[in-house]
C-alpha cells in the first residue's frame, strides 16, 4: 500500500518519474505511469489545515460546484486505470443532450443529442470532489508510487536525470519531470517557457441549483451577447450546476447577490425549459477569472507539462480537462512506446508527445477563443449571422456529427 513520505525521512528519493501538482490530472498521471510500470513520485504541496466548514462537508457532503464535463477520452482513460468504477454512480450525471441557444430577437439554435452521435452518451458530469476522491483511494493502493508532501524550490538537470529540490533540504531524483501543478505552474516557470496571456474580462460564476422540471440529461447553453455565456449542466435528479461566463463588471454585481437572487436572474433564460429554480445552498456561489494561456512549449529538457500547466482555454466548451486527461494519455503512451535505447527523458521521446498533442490542444484553443469573440460582440449585422449559422450547422448533420465526435474524444 502505497503512504505518504516526509522528505525529511528520505533525503533523496529516486524514481523513474516525478509528478509535480495535487490534482486530478497530476494524480491520473502518476496512476498512468504507474500503471505503465514506471515507479513514480508524486510532489504534493503541503495540505492547509481543514477548515470547520469542510470538516462539515466531509460529514454531510453537499453539491460540489465546481464539476467537470467528462468525454469518452477521459472516460476511457480513467476507465482503464479502475477509477472510473471507483466514483460514486449516484452523483454522476449522464449528458444525453446539447443545447446551444443564440442571441437576439431572432436567436439561432444548435442541438445534438447522444442518438444522432451514435453514441450511449454524449459526456459525463463530475463533481470535482467525487474525482478526486476516486483517484485518492487508487492511489493508496499503487505500490510503485510514493506521495511526498513538500514545496519545490529548485530544478538540477544532470546528464542522465533530473533533480527536484525541495525546501527542506530533501530531494527527487528522477529521469523525467511532469508538470501537473496547473495554470500558474512552478514547472513551468523553471524551464522559461514563454508565454501568450489573454485575460477575457470575464469571471466563471459556479453555483447549484434545483429546477423545477427535469432537465432530461441534458445541457443548456445560451450565448447572450453583452452578458456572457451561461451554462446549465444536469446534475444526478432535478440540479444543474451553472457556469455563467460573465463580463467583470456584472460578475462583480452577480457575487455580491444571495443565491436566489441569482435563480431569478437566471429565470429569463432557464425559466422556459427548467422551469423555477431553487438555489441548493443558498452560500454556495464561487467564482474564477477566465484566462487563455499559450506556453510556447509543452516540453523542455527532461520536462513534460500537462493540463493546465500546458494550455488554459475559455470554459465555454467545457473541455479544459478533458485536454488534460488527452495530454496524459499520450505522454504515458509516447513514453512507455520509446525505443529501448532512449530514456523516459530523451529529448525525441518529448518532441513525440509534443508533437502529438499540438493539434488537439490548439483547435480547442482557436475553436473556444473564436467562438468567446464572435458571441462576445453585440453589433447587429454580426448577430444575425452568427444565429444564421447556428441554423446552418443545425441543419448539416454531417458537420455536426464530425463536431461531436471531436468534442466526444473519439477519432
Amino acid at each position: 500500500m502505497n503512504n505518504p513520505s516526509s522528505p525529511a525521512l528520505q533525503r533523496v528519493v529516486q524514481s523513474d518519474i516525478c509528478i509535480v501538482g495535487n490534482g486530478a490530472i497530476a494524480k491520473t498521471a502518476a496512476l498512468g505511469f504507474a500503471q505503465a510500470g514506471q515507479s513514480v513520485t508524486l510532489l504534493c504541496p503541503p495540505s492547509p489545515p481543514a477548515s470547520a466548514a469542510s470538516a462539515a462537508s466531509a460529514v454531510q457532503p453537499s453539491w460540489d460546484v465546481r464539476v467537470y464535463a467528462l468525454n469518452h477520452t477521459a472516460n476511457n482513460l480513467l476507465s482503464s486505470l479502475k477509477v472510473w468504477g471507483a466514483l460514486d454512480a449516484a452523483r454522476v450525471a449522464p449528458v444525453d443532450a446539447m443545447l446551444v441557444n443564440g442571441d437576439g430577437g431572432q436567436p439561432g439554435g444548435l442541438a445534438f443529442d447522444a442518438y444522432g452521435a451514435h453514441t450511449g452518451t454524449l459526456a459525463w458530469i463530475v463533481e470535482d470532489r467525487n474525482l478526486n476522491q476516486a483517484l485518492d483511494a487508487a492511489l493508496r493502493f499503487a505500490s510503485n508510487v510514493t506521495t511526498v508532501s513538500g514545496r519545490a524550490i529548485g530544478l538540477l538537470r544532470g546528464a542522465d536525470d533530473i533533480t527536484v529540490r525541495l525546501d527542506d533540504g530533501a530531494a527527487i531524483r528522477a529521469e523525467l519531470v511532469v508538470g501537473a501543478d496547473g495554470a500558474d505552474s512552478w514547472v513551468r516557470g523553471q524551464c522559461d517557457i514563454g508565454m501568450d496571456y489573454r485575460s477575457y474580462g470575464q469571471h466563471a460564476i459556479v453555483a447549484n441549483f434545483h429546477c423545477e422540471r427535469p432537465h432530461h440529461g441534458a445541457a443548456q447553453q445560451w450565448f447572450t451577447g453583452a452578458e456572457g455565456i451561461v451554462a446549465l449542466l444536469p446534475l444526478p435528479g432535478n440540479l444543474v450546476s451553472l457556469v455563467w461566463s460573465a463580463p467583470e463588471a456584472l460578475a462583480d454585481s452577480l457575487r455580491e447577490q444571495s443565491a436566489q437572487q441569482l435563480a431569478d436572474r437566471l429565470a429569463v433564460y432557464a425559466q422556459e425549459k427548467l422551469g423555477k429554480l431553487t438555489p441548493v445552498q443558498p452560500e454556495m456561489v464561487r467564482s474564477f477569472p477566465l484566462r487563455l494561456m499559450r506556453p510556447h512549449a509543452m516540453v523542455a529538457q527532461r520536462v513534460a507539462l500537462v493540463g493546465d500547466a500546458a494550455h488554459v482555454v475559455h470554459p465555454l466548451a467545457g473541455h479544459g480537462m478533458n485536454l488534460g486527461f488527452a495530454d496524459v494519455e499520450q505522454l504515458v503512451r509516447t513514453v512507455s512506446e520509446r525505443e529501448p535505447h532512449r530514456g523516459m527523458g530523451d529529448d525525441r521521446v518529448l518532441a513525440r508527445y509534443a508533437r502529438a498533442r499540438k493539434e488537439d490542444v490548439l483547435l480547442m484553443q482557436l475553436a473556444t477563443d473564436g467562438l468567446d469573440r464572435l458571441f462576445g460582440t453585440d453589433l447587429e449585422p454580426l448577430r444575425i449571422v452568427r444565429n444564421f449559422g447556428l441554423n446552418l450547422l443545425d441543419k448539416l448533420p454531417g458537420l455536426k456529427r464530425r463536431l461531436i465526435s471531436h468534442a466526444l474524444g473519439k477519432q
